[in-house]
């Protein structure tokens, strides 16, 4: 049964969550210029979706945003359009244990001069009390991002999903959609 046109999985089944998040990230278009990332957030408490997000799935003409939008930034966006706030306000209309499932490491550092995932989150304060992660960000175009670190230095309690190596390499493969792989 689903709500909303959204699967239910079972309480703490965190990796149905992260498939279904990297199930978001193959509506990504293609680039060899990005990574196709997904993202979920849940109410964990009454172990229900709230927002769903992938790469570039918003249009980069939002007011304040010159890059393209990550999947994480899409998930925030949509529950500010359905509250009408500020994606920057949604702390206050988020439920109380609400988790993030995100294919990828969230960004600490955007090429594009917007806003990244991690300063979005931490500016959300403690409205979302865990991030579960996919894979850490390779260093294709930052180097040695620091997302986790800084999420987990502010409170922010991280786990990293990447022990299960069929679902690693399901996020691997649609993270690299348009890049060739190397082996």
């Amino acid at each position: 049964m689903a709500t909303h046109d959204r699967p239910v999985f079972p309480p703490g089944d965190h990796k149905a969550y992260m498939k279904y998040a990297a199930e978001q990230a193959q509506l990504s278009p293609p680039s060899p210029s990005k990574f196709c990332v997904g993202a979920v957030l849940v109410d964990a408490d009454r172990n229900e979706i709230i927002s769903t997000g992938y790469s570039e799935e918003l249009p980069r003409d939002r007011p304040g945003d010159p890059g393209s939008t990550h999947a994480e930034h899409c998930c925030f966006i949509k529950v500010a359009d359905r509250h009408g706030v500020h994606d920057f306000d949604i702390a206050e209309v988020l439920p109380r244990n609400t988790v993030l499932y995100t294919t990828m490491e969230p960004c600490n550092q955007r090429l594009s001069g917007s806003r990244t995932c991690v300063e979005r989150i931490l500016a959300l304060g403690n409205a979302i009390k865990v991030v579960y992660v996919g894979i850490r960000e390779p260093d294709t175009f930052i180097q040695l991002n620091e997302g986790i670190v800084r999420l987990e230095e502010a409170g922010i309690k991280v786990e990293m999903l990447d022990n299960d190596i069929e679902l690693r390499e399901f996020i691997l493969d649609v993270t690299f959609a348009g890049h060739v792989r190397r082996s």
